[in-house]
């Protein structure tokens, strides 16, 4: 179960449940892997409503990671995301929200 005070996100793949959050090393990895590009820049994309299909995938795989799967962006590309992309570009709005929010303050 996910502890969103812990700023964990749950989502199911493939059937099986799993714990995504953005560790310090997890959004390391998200910003080395934007090439172009800061946090900030994809905060505000999200914020606008102007996030890629990347941009999802990328937050889902670094959320996965800093939850302890130790799998890679292709092992998604066939997988099965419980209520599809809508989902899976919540879980990643999600997983900024908490990373970068206070516990107890509002986002936005």
């Amino acid at each position: 179960m996910a502890n969103p005070w812990a700023g964990e996100v749950g989502l199911v793949i493939d059937g099986q449940h799993h714990v995504l959050k953005l560790t310090l090393g997890a959004l390391a990895e998200l910003e080395a892997g934007l090439k172009a590009g800061t946090l900030l820049g994809l905060v505000e994309r999200f914020e606008a409503g102007q996030f890629s299909s990347r941009d999802v995938l990328m937050l889902i795989v670094a959320g996965l990671r800093g939850g302890g799967w130790q799998g890679h962006a292709p092992d998604l590309m066939q997988a099965d995301i419980e209520g599809g992309p809508m989902a899976a570009a919540r879980v990643a709005a999600e997983l900024l929200a908490r990373a970068f929010t206070v516990p107890g303050e509002r986002a936005g």
